[in-house]
């Protein structure tokens, strides 16, 4: 990247800090940059402070303390300018404009904006383009929200559950949809609560908890820093508690069912030929753990009680 050019967005030891009947710190010294063209999914449990992240990067709400800038601008000038816009998870629409009305409608606001038809074609909406907001899914308004977005063809996108009330085929195409934009040089900031989007879409992954941020790298590295790899193998099942207490002895997490072992390890060779060689298993494969594991594991101890968050519950 040339090093006169701004990152997308850059956080700078912020703080927001929310007081009604006490202090409560919703985001706690991120440090952060984003650069031009990146597609960022940004992850955590309920509670982490994405959605305040969010909303600062978009000038909705100030920082308690520390600086917010989006290509080199504050926030809201960013916005103005037609460089910013976003998908939120809820955001007001008028009930009794059809879906064509509301984006001819909103398009009016623009200098320049994406004519109404692409704007319709780019989100899906064609088949209903007719339709009364009032009328439409929950999966329907988010994907009129996202036509809303495009209007002024901004340079970055921000996506917070956009997806949600979407039905598979929906999302799918949803997230075709975004690829392209990718593609053009887009930057994307995401966050979901379904963690394969974040894995097939998202080229890097911020992760938060309690305010912070946890862990920041690609897919592969997120998931190597959260649970090592995953062993998959097979013993008699008569010798399977054996061989569980052998790889617990060597350090290996393990799961098993019906001679059916599940080893989670930093080592995995070790683990093939403890299993090969010593334990007489077959049929072995070796994966990376999942991000669902690196979820579980990196949040688990920032969670009251060190409880690992249920995946119902990462938004």
């Amino acid at each position: 990247m040339d090093t006169q050019t701004p990152p997308a967005v850059a956080l700078r030891r912020v703080v927001k800090e929310f007081r009604s009947g006490g202090v409560f710190r919703a985001v706690d010294g991120i440090d952060l940059d984003i650069r031009q063209g990146e597609i960022v999914a940004l992850l955590g449990p309920n509670g982490a402070g994405k959605t305040t992240t969010l909303d600062m990067v978009l000038g909705l709400t100030r920082p308690t303390d520390g600086d917010v800038a989006v290509f080199g601008q504050a926030p809201r000038a960013a916005v103005r300018a037609g460089r910013v816009s976003a998908v939120l998870q809820s955001g007001g629409l008028l009930r009794d404009l059809t879906v064509r009305e509301t984006i001819t409608l909103i398009a009016s606001t623009f200098a320049a904006p994406l004519s109404v038809d692409e704007a319709i074609e780019r989100a899906g909406l064609g088949r209903i383009a007719g339709r009364r907001v009032s009328k439409c899914s929950g999966g329907e308004q988010q994907r009129l929200r996202f036509a809303l977005a495009l209007l002024p063809d901004p340079d970055l996108l921000i996506l917070d559950e956009p997806t949600a009330g979407m039905d598979v085929s929906a999302r799918h195409e949803f997230w075709g949809t975004m690829r392209e934009d990718a593609r053009a040089g887009r930057t994307v900031i995401f966050a979901t609560h379904y963690l394969e989007e974040a894995d097939a879409f998202a080229q890097r992954i911020v992760m938060m908890a309690g305010g912070r941020v946890i862990a920041d790298g690609t897919t592969a590295e997120i998931r190597a820093t959260g649970t090592g790899r995953r062993v998959t193998a097979y013993v008699d099942p008569a010798a399977q508690d054996a061989a569980v207490a052998r790889l617990r002895e060597a350090g290996a997490d393990v799961e098993a069912d019906a001679g059916r072992l599940l080893a989670r390890t930093a080592d995995s060779d070790a683990i093939a030929r403890l299993l090969l060689n010593e334990l007489g298993a077959h049929d072995l494969e070796i994966a990376a753990g999942s991000l669902d594991d690196a979820f579980q594991a990196l949040t688990g101890a920032h969670r009251p009680g060190n409880t690992p968050a249920p995946m119902g519950a990462v938004r």
